[in-house]
């Protein structure tokens, strides 16, 4: 099981929502009533976490909408490939690789072989956070 799902209006920014089958990090929420029979919505703008595109999402506060599962892991960087980076679960000894696109260009030059990381496992895909 890879999603929950979470009222939209107990959603914050920095909180992570799927829109468009993507996970996305909430960068933005702005909640506004509307008439007299209508209940109140929020616009809620995301920036996704592999695609690094803005996504927006326009939904009642009181709907249920999908939130990803992210299990925070433990990595070390085994050989760079390129434009990939092989990585090792510390725990449980599973090789992986990671494109270099998506990860942040912030941290991207910091990393290097023989190195702990970082990495989050969301929806079945891996995205290196940040070195340890």
């Amino acid at each position: 099981m890879s999603k929950n799902y979470e009222t939209l209006g107990n959603l914050k920014v920095g909180s992570f929502i799927i829109i468009d089958n993507e996970p996305c990090r909430i960068v933005e929420i702005s909640k506004a009533k509307t008439g007299k029979h209508g209940s109140a919505k929020a616009t809620v703008t995301a920036v996704g976490l592999f695609s690094k595109s803005k996504k927006v999402l326009v939904a009642p506060v009181d709907s249920q909408v999908e939130v990803p599962i992210i299990e925070k892991r433990i990595g070390r960087i085994i050989a760079d490939l390129g434009d990939r980076l092989q990585v090792m679960d510390v725990e449980n000894f599973e090789v992986f690789e990671v494109s270099k696109d998506i990860i942040d260009e912030s941290i991207r030059d910091k990393l290097s072989v023989d190195q702990e990381i970082e990495y989050w496992q969301v929806m079945n895909a891996r995205l290196i956070i940040r070195p340890r």
